[in-house]
């Protein structure tokens, strides 16, 4: 069984004599406060902790990180606290401690508010010390590898979890070599049958290639030897999970993929990683379009590497990965390498560029977390972040960035800052304009006009990629619907308060402090906006506020006055919308419903929906348009024509000549000779609808015309 003292062997390699005593002075504080506890195999408890210190251990991790994952069950599952453990071991320890401890219980398929909460939990502590999320993998991974003495509906829930959350993290965080194991792990907990198989077929199909696979080895290795390149040859293995995701994702049997073999190159330095590039394309031809350099351009974990796929003897393809020893050491333990290279008092520029990264991506999440309307909107959000693989786009002053695949111009302008992403009204890819939808493709150049009055668009959210925009976007626009409906609320109540001959600027500050402590409002806002959303009504709070001002009912002031409608000028934005059922147009008679949520809904006066609504006073408003209205409004018509050759034609000519657009059209045979156009026109008002109508009666093939609208 291994023991502390084969641990403080193996840090020996890295540690200085001092900190090995400390992290062995923990494990004996672990182990007494853990006395008579055992794990559900039968072995003492204390065992774990000593198998997630020799975790970290293998990737070089500080002291301090050893003495937290010695301590990181005991202010869960003793009775000790996390003061007692900070005077004992000093702050830093502590805190690691107690973050690790919080991260436990994140039950992904059930209780999702309590997992999206523990989830927001495990941010914050990542966002104090990166190192939490490294012990807590450590953590994770030794649990994985120890799952056969659990319930077999446990082990799936557990390695669903590691899937979709863990293993998700350690490959953003860099750290191979603990997701691939994590990976699999997880992969032959919920399909045992399918794993067994997979590994049976892989072990089989190794021992059939293995001659093939030493002659092409021996091949690059002496290639390089022939030039004078350092370099090792060694080969590499898919593991079960990559082997299964492709043979269902791809649809390839698993001949088709074994049939690839693959080799990483391991070497001294970066001009020696280009070199062997050249070697190996002499030795074998390159598969076009199948070269990726990593590193020039990383990947967003830090990743570097080249990437090349080869035809072979026989047309058999080889891929080839070919990096230095650092980049390798950063390819398997990723940020942990950061600490690898300071246990050796050494800065390394990989290794703290992986740090540097991840450090953004935290900031990031955390960005997300304050625009988060609620855990569970925070969890959606990094859920769909982690982690596609990443096209690389450039600013124009040649500037790299980072988006996933998929990513858009809207995405691309909230990566460079959330203002530039807010303020967005166009976009130029490679000098073309191009529309903000448009999916990017690596080694385009953006540029991002703005305005300073522009707005995020709802319709935004339909076709963004990352998560960075949509918490944005998401955010910018309920901080749009808010500020619109306190001005809103604020002209709904002085309507009200106008029948009574005063104002809320009239008004003393008392009555309204004592109504916003009776309704337990913050603030005079939240009251206004409960108003212009339409979850409280203005008239009474009118009458109550009036009542809490002079102790009296408000109608025994006399009758009150007459008061004017509202006015509209259609661009109130998101808390004045305007009814699909009937299109109501400047110069319609309308009338404003009060829709919970939504603000004020504005209807043609006749509109059949209102129905049962007419008679609710409060719910309904007098409104008149804006003499000043600049935007066009959608207009429904259908007109009964005579089937002819160049009929969509005609129409559409007649309707842009009298400025307008035609936003949908639908055509409905009704026999060999007649039909039906179903016309949706966006137009200004009245008079301009008008026009058109006129203007498509005069065609001798076009009958009835009828504006649409219950």
């Amino acid at each position: 069984m291994f023991t502390i003292d084969d641990l403080a062997d193996r840090l020996g390699g890295y540690l200085p004599q001092s900190e090995i005593q400390q992290v062995k002075r923990a494990f004996y504080y672990a182990e007494q406060a853990h006395d008579g506890q055992r794990r559900r195999s039968g072995e003492p408890y204390v065992t774990h902790p000593l198998a997630v210190a020799n975790i970290l251990a293998n990737m070089h991790m500080d002291h301090q990180s050893l003495m937290a994952a010695m301590l990181h069950d005991v202010i869960e599952d003793t009775g000790v606290g996390k003061e007692a453990l900070a005077e004992q071991f000093g702050k830093p320890v502590a805190e690691l401690v107690d973050g690790v401890s919080k991260l436990t219980q994140i039950a992904f398929e059930d209780k999702a508010v309590a997992q999206a909460e523990n989830f927001q939990k495990m941010v914050l502590a990542m966002s104090r010390d990166i190192r939490v999320i490294i012990v807590k993998l450590a953590d994770r991974l030794h649990n994985m590898r120890t799952l056969g003495a659990l319930r077999p509906e446990k082990k799936r829930r557990i390695a669903r979890e590691t899937l979709e959350i863990y293993a998700r993290i350690a490959s953003r965080l860099g750290i191979n070599t603990i997701r691939v194991e994590l990976e699999d792990l997880s992969f032959q907990a919920l399909h045992p049958m399918r794993a067994e198989r997979i590994k049976r077929a892989v072990s089989s199909a190794r021992g059939n290639r293995r001659s093939a696979i030493r002659q092409i080895q021996n091949t690059l290795q002496q290639s390089l030897d022939d030039e004078g390149l350092a370099g090792t040859v060694v080969g590499r293995q898919k593991h079960l999970l990559s082997i299964y995701k492709k043979m269902r994702d791809q649809r390839k049997s698993f001949n088709e993929i074994m049939d690839v073999f693959g080799f990483r190159i391991i070497t001294e330095d970066v001009d020696s990683c280009y070199r062997i590039l050249g070697v190996v394309h002499n030795l074998y031809k390159p598969v076009p379009g199948r070269f990726k350099d990593y590193i020039a351009i990383p990947k967003a974990n830090g990743y570097q590497s080249l990437h090349t796929t080869l035809f072979g003897a026989n047309g058999m393809p080889i891929e080839v990965q070919i990096r230095t020893r650092e980049m390798e050491a950063m390819a398997n333990n990723g940020i942990a390498a950061h600490w690898l290279y300071k246990a050796g008092q050494t800065q390394h520029p990989i290794a703290e560029g992986s740090h540097a990264r991840a450090r953004s991506w935290i900031k990031g999440l955390l960005e997300m977390q304050r625009h988060a309307g609620d855990s569970l909107e925070f969890i959606e959000h990094v859920k769909n972040d982690l982690f596609p693989d990443d096209i690389y786009v450039f600013t124009p002053k040649g500037d790299i960035m980072e988006l996933p695949q998929g990513a858009t111009v809207i995405d691309f302008a909230y990566s460079v800052h959330t203002d530039i992403g807010n303020s967005t009204i166009a976009c130029r890819i490679d000098r073309h304009l191009a529309p903000l939808s448009t999916r990017l493709e690596s080694g385009q150049t953006l540029e991002i006009i703005t305005a300073p009055g522009a707005r995020p668009n709802l319709s935004w959210l339909n076709f963004v990629a990352t998560a960075k925009a949509r918490s944005a976007i998401r955010h910018a626009l309920k901080h749009q619907q808010h500020t619109e409906a306190v001005q809103l609320g604020r002209r709904l109540l002085n309507k009200s308060l106008a029948e009574f001959e005063t104002s809320l600027e009239e008004l003393p500050e008392g009555p309204l402090a004592a109504l916003l402590g009776e309704l337990g409002l913050k603030n005079e806002d939240v009251l206004l906006e409960s108003i212009g959303l339409g979850t409280r009504v203005a008239h009474v709070v009118a009458r109550r506020l009036l009542d809490l001002q002079h102790g009296e009912r408000p109608a025994d002031k006399g009758e009150p006055r007459a008061h004017g409608p509202i006015l509209i000028s259609g661009a109130e934005g998101m808390v004045i919308k305007f009814a699909r059922c009937c299109h109501p147009l400047p110069g319609d008679t309308v009338i404003g419903h009060l829709s919970v949520g939504k603000g004020i809904v504005v209807h043609r006066a006749e509109c059949r929906n209102l129905g049962e609504l007419r008679n609710d006073p409060d719910k309904l408003f007098a409104l008149e348009w804006s003499d000043d209205i600049a935007e066009d409004f959608p207009v429904a018509l259908r007109l009964e024509v005579e089937s002819r050759r160049g009929l969509v034609a005609e129409l559409a000519g007649v309707v842009t000549d009298a400025d307008a657009n035609i936003e949908r059209i639908g055509i409905e045979e009704r026999d060999a000779r007649l039909a039906t156009v179903n016309l949706t026109l966006a137009v200004r008002n009245r008079v301009h609808l008008a026009r058109i109508i006129k203007r498509l009666r005069n065609l001798s093939h076009v009958g009835r015309i009828t504006r649409l609208g219950n």
